[in-house]
């Protein structure tokens, strides 16, 4: 049983992120639910029910209305975020990480050396994709 742990480690990110997704459809489920049990209730009373409670059903969720912005400002919100804002930093990080991975390849630490030429070279990648999204990308409009 020991050794099913130590083999397989890093299972445990795919299947937190499963679980993860399984609690928030969940939550999603109940909100629902409780809407709809409190727009009956509006119904059972003869009362109409306000329209932001019918809006709240009738919306997509977080995903789609991303913070109530709408789909324009998320996108807007990840092109920027995630290639611009973040892109120096990003570049130094997996620079420092292939130079960590490729002196651990050069002194064969705990005799992995192929292991971490192969890591190094994934980190040499990672840095020359993110140079190249830092350089290409256009300025932000504000």
């Amino acid at each position: 049983m020991e050794d099913l742990f130590r083999s397989y480690w890093w299972l445990m990110f795919p299947l937190a992120w499963f679980v993860i997704g399984a609690w928030r459809s969940w939550l999603d489920y109940r909100g629902h639910r409780d809407t709809l049990d409190i727009i009956k209730s509006y119904a059972n009373s003869g009362k109409e029910p306000p329209a932001g409670l019918l809006d709240k059903l009738n919306s997509p969720g977080v995903d789609e209305n991303w913070r109530g912005y709408g789909r324009r400002s998320r996108r807007h919100y990840r092109r920027y975020y995630w290639r611009g804002y973040g892109g120096w930093p990003r570049v130094v990080m997996f620079a420092t990480l292939a130079a960590g991975f490729g002196y651990a390849a050069w002194t064969d630490i705990y005799d992995a050396g192929e292991a971490f030429t192969i890591v190094t070279f994934v980190m040499i990648a990672m840095t020359l994709a993110s140079l190249v999204a830092t350089l290409t990308m256009p300025p932000p409009k504000d």
